[in-house]
Protein backbone atom coordinates (compact mmCIF):
# COMPACT_ATOMS: atom_id res chain seq x y z
CA UNK A 1 0.00 0.00 0.00
CA UNK A 2 1.45 3.41 -1.15
CA UNK A 3 2.38 5.54 2.03
CA UNK A 4 0.34 8.64 1.37
CA UNK A 5 -3.17 6.07 1.32
CA UNK A 6 -1.32 4.62 4.72
CA UNK A 7 -1.20 8.09 6.23
CA UNK A 8 -4.49 9.19 5.33
CA UNK A 9 -6.17 6.05 6.83
CA UNK A 10 -4.67 7.00 10.36
CA UNK A 11 -5.44 10.34 9.77
CA UNK A 12 -9.40 9.09 8.94
CA UNK A 13 -9.30 6.86 11.92
CA UNK A 14 -8.47 10.47 13.64
CA UNK A 15 -11.13 12.67 11.88
CA UNK A 16 -14.64 11.64 14.27
CA UNK A 17 -12.63 12.83 17.49
CA UNK A 18 -11.37 16.11 15.42
CA UNK A 19 -14.62 16.95 14.46
CA UNK A 20 -16.69 16.45 17.41
CA UNK A 21 -14.82 19.74 18.06
CA UNK A 22 -14.77 21.17 15.01
CA UNK A 23 -11.93 20.28 13.62
CA UNK A 24 -9.68 18.29 11.02
CA UNK A 25 -6.83 17.85 9.29
CA UNK A 26 -4.92 18.42 6.21
CA UNK A 27 -2.15 16.08 4.64
CA UNK A 28 0.18 19.05 3.26
CA UNK A 29 3.04 16.91 1.99
CA UNK A 30 5.95 13.57 2.87
CA UNK A 31 9.17 14.82 2.31
CA UNK A 32 11.76 12.59 1.15
CA UNK A 33 13.02 12.30 4.08
CA UNK A 34 9.63 10.76 5.53
CA UNK A 35 8.30 13.69 7.19
CA UNK A 36 4.72 14.42 7.12
CA UNK A 37 3.48 17.66 7.27
CA UNK A 38 -0.08 18.55 7.83
CA UNK A 39 -1.99 21.63 8.84
CA UNK A 40 -4.47 21.74 11.86
CA UNK A 41 -8.15 23.05 10.10
CA UNK A 42 -11.16 24.78 11.95
CA UNK A 43 -11.31 25.10 15.70
CA UNK A 44 -8.17 22.95 15.78
CA UNK A 45 -6.00 25.84 14.02
CA UNK A 46 -6.67 27.56 17.06
CA UNK A 47 -7.16 25.86 19.98
CA UNK A 48 -4.63 26.15 22.74
CA UNK A 49 -5.57 22.19 22.86
CA UNK A 50 -4.03 21.85 19.48
CA UNK A 51 -0.34 20.95 20.85
CA UNK A 52 -1.92 18.21 23.07
CA UNK A 53 -4.34 16.88 20.16
CA UNK A 54 -1.13 17.25 17.75
CA UNK A 55 0.95 15.05 19.87
CA UNK A 56 -1.47 12.70 21.52
CA UNK A 57 -3.92 12.13 18.89
CA UNK A 58 -2.48 12.66 15.21
CA UNK A 59 1.62 12.29 15.67
CA UNK A 60 0.63 8.97 17.26
CA UNK A 61 -1.79 7.69 14.79
CA UNK A 62 0.46 8.39 11.99
CA UNK A 63 3.39 6.94 13.44
CA UNK A 64 1.93 3.76 14.84
CA UNK A 65 0.44 2.96 11.40
CA UNK A 66 3.03 3.76 9.52
CA UNK A 67 6.14 3.40 11.45
CA UNK A 68 8.78 4.31 8.80
CA UNK A 69 7.46 8.09 9.76
CA UNK A 70 10.55 9.81 10.96
CA UNK A 71 8.77 12.96 12.45
CA UNK A 72 5.11 14.91 12.43
CA UNK A 73 5.20 18.48 12.00
CA UNK A 74 2.13 20.73 11.62
CA UNK A 75 2.66 24.21 10.37
CA UNK A 76 -0.11 26.15 12.79
CA UNK A 77 -0.02 24.57 16.35
CA UNK A 78 -1.25 27.32 18.45
CA UNK A 79 0.99 28.21 21.25
CA UNK A 80 -1.32 27.51 24.91
CA UNK A 81 -0.91 31.14 26.08
CA UNK A 82 -2.33 32.75 22.95
CA UNK A 83 -4.76 35.42 23.83
CA UNK A 84 -6.67 34.68 20.16
CA UNK A 85 -7.11 30.77 20.58
CA UNK A 86 -10.61 29.99 20.82
CA UNK A 87 -11.53 26.51 23.24
CA UNK A 88 -13.65 24.45 21.29
CA UNK A 89 -17.40 25.49 22.11
CA UNK A 90 -18.18 22.18 23.82
CA UNK A 91 -15.10 22.31 25.30
CA UNK A 92 -15.90 22.52 29.26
Amino acid sequence: MELLKRIEQALDAIRPYLRTDGGDVKLLEVTKDNVVRIELLGACGDCPMSTMTFRAGVEEAIKREVPEIVSVEAINITAFDDPNAKLPENYR
